[in-house]
């Protein structure tokens, strides 16, 4: 099994490093098996198309816009994961979604893919993230961890 965690986002962007800012805290605070690759793909484009081939299961993090109120958690699965493409909710997806449409015209497409995102507070210029957000990491890194227990994956707390 080969099961990729992406968290992606612009750092400098306040809320728009959500994605990245919660795989540092996956990472912190857990202890996953050696199937799992947890990627900082900050704002990847098709340099990603490797590491993204062939995979179990890919769980995306990253800042969405869905007309939720602000730091609201948002998870899309299933049907809902091309709509969210469709949409064009986060800044990263005309490349996130370039990949993704290649390794599908290949036949390399993850076999599942969750989208767990979060729906900004602030975009404006700054390396934190907004007080709101921040206090939610926790709560996206509990829906990250609920995708990854739905694939068969156990995450160890560390002490």
């Amino acid at each position: 099994m080969r099961v990729v965690v992406l968290g992606i986002g612009n750092i400098l962007l306040t809320d728009e490093g959500v994605g990245v800012r919660t795989i540092e805290a996956l990472e912190r605070d857990y202890t996953l098996p050696p199937e799992v690759e947890v990627i900082d793909g900050g704002t990847c484009g098709m340099e990603m198309l490797e590491q993204l081939e062939d995979l179990d299961g890919l769980v995306v993090v990253d800042c969405v816009r869905c007309s939720q109120p602000p730091a609201t958690p948002v998870l899309l699965k299933g049907d809902d994961v091309p709509v969210f493409f469709r949409t064009k909710l986060s800044p990263h997806q005309v490349s996130l979604s370039d990949v993704l449409a290649s390794l599908e015209f290949t036949g390399r497409a993850p076999k599942s893919i969750a989208i767990v995102g979060m729906q900004p507070v602030s975009m404006s210029l700054g390396m934190e993230l907004s007080p709101e957000v921040a206090a939610k990491v926790p709560e996206l890194v509990a829906m990250t961890l609920a995708e990854l227990t739905a694939l068969g994956i156990v995450a160890e707390a560390r002490g």
